[in-house]
């Protein structure tokens, strides 16, 4: 079975490290002396070095460490992930760009003809990131005001249509939020394939909508019996229609010679979270499922990193230290690999992998975690022999 790894490249700027908070990598940040992309030179001017540079150089070596690929993450603080893609493209020879986004704030029939293009001008590197966004402040900011269903109701109807003029010559459609007479792509974009669906979202809606369209289930890490069975609720699903789901995990994870060297992280990390961040990190209103059950993995009021620990190597606080998802996976090269193996055993094809600084981290667990998987595994077998 063939696992693909995809890298995370952090479009809203970087830290230097998980330990301190502070975005020195990345022009989300006032120029300083320290800084990277832009950065200071002998004469105090800005270097020019800009962050589609320090970009390219994530890219190039999540690339060389053998991921498959990178997500191209979608929030207000961050550039577009359609104008990233391709400059991106430009400085890599295999690599994927998987674009997150949210159907409702594009045309389908524009967004198959702008896909289809990006395939042929990358060679067929484009994947997608089907989001729905997750209600409250975050989702009015784009000007969108549609209900928790409706909005996963309209990505099924955009999927809909965005498949159905790739690959019909006079296709029609109507349904409640788009309309089409006689559309399809002219024959050289048709040719190309259709970017792989990764879908994201948690409730009965989203699952219903990822059972009928997506390539891959995309799910934050959760506690692994709860992600287990997550997968296989969308796994019966897609069963139901038909159909056979793939799953994937979206992870960060702090990997280190040693689980002492990886909780010292982790400790010195926590002590530097002001409380500015504390109050952030609790989270806000949202009709979001999936943001909900990672807000109810963390205690609001955690006083030392060890009140955030979930499970062995499993850590709730991540959040804290950096923008996303709360859990996420700190120890040694042996055991996060370990830990991996285990999320395989229970149902995942593939993961999002992401470490702080994303540029040296990539590195770090492609050369040292990943030749370490199917090691755990082969070792249960060889005892069960």
């Amino acid at each position: 079975m063939t696992i693909d790894f995809y890298w995370r490249l952090p479009t809203h700027g970087c830290h230097s490290s998980i330990r301190y908070g502070a975005y020195d990598r990345g022009d989300w940040s006032p120029l300083a002396a320290g800084n990277i992309a832009p950065g200071i030179d002998a004469s105090g001017a800005d270097d020019g070095f800009r962050y589609i540079d320090h970009l390219a150089e994530i890219a190039r070596a999540a690339e060389g460490a053998g991921f498959t690929g990178g997500l191209i993450p979608s929030f207000p603080n961050t550039d577009d992930p359609w104008v990233i893609s391709p400059l991106l493209a430009r400085a890599t020879r295999t690599f994927r760009f998987m674009i997150a986004f949210q159907p409702g704030f594009l045309n389908p029939v524009h967004a198959a003809r702008l896909s289809a293009s990006l395939q042929r001008a990358t060679g067929g590197r484009t994947i997608f990131n089907i989001i729905t966004g997750g209600g409250g402040p975050a989702q009015t900011w784009w000007g969108d005001s549609f209900s928790h269903d409706d909005r996963y109701g309209r990505t099924t109807e955009f999927l809909d249509v965005f498949k159905g003029v790739w690959t019909q010559k006079d296709f029609s459609y109507r349904g409640r939020f788009y309309e089409v007479e006689h559309g399809g792509l002219a024959p050289l974009l048709a040719h190309e394939d259709i970017p792989e669906i990764w879908f994201s979202g948690s409730s009965d809606a989203a699952l219903q909508s990822a059972a009928k369209h997506a390539d891959y289930y995309l799910s934050w890490l959760e506690p692994f019996d709860q992600l287990a069975d997550k997968f296989a609720r969308v796994k019966e699903r897609t069963a139901a229609l038909g159909g056979e789901q793939k799953c994937a995990v979206r992870v960060d994870l702090v990997a280190r010679p040693t689980e002492e060297e990886a909780w010292r992280d982790i400790r010195i990390g926590f002590e530097h979270v002001g409380e500015e961040r504390r109050r952030h990190g609790r989270g806000g209103p949202t009709d979001s499922v999936g943001a909900a059950r990672q807000q109810a993995l963390r205690p609001s009021e955690a006083k030392r990193y060890e009140d955030l620990i979930v499970a062995p190597n499993l850590w709730g606080g991540f959040n804290l230290l950096r923008g996303g998802p709360a859990l996420g996976i700190v120890g040694s090269y042996e055991q996060c690999a370990a830990r991996l193996d285990d999320l395989i055993a229970r149902g995942a094809n593939a993961f999002i992998l992401a470490g702080t600084p994303h540029l040296e981290e990539a590195w770090r667990v492609g050369e040292e975690v990943l030749p370490l998987l199917g090691r755990n595994r082969d070792l249960l077998l060889a005892a069960a022999e």
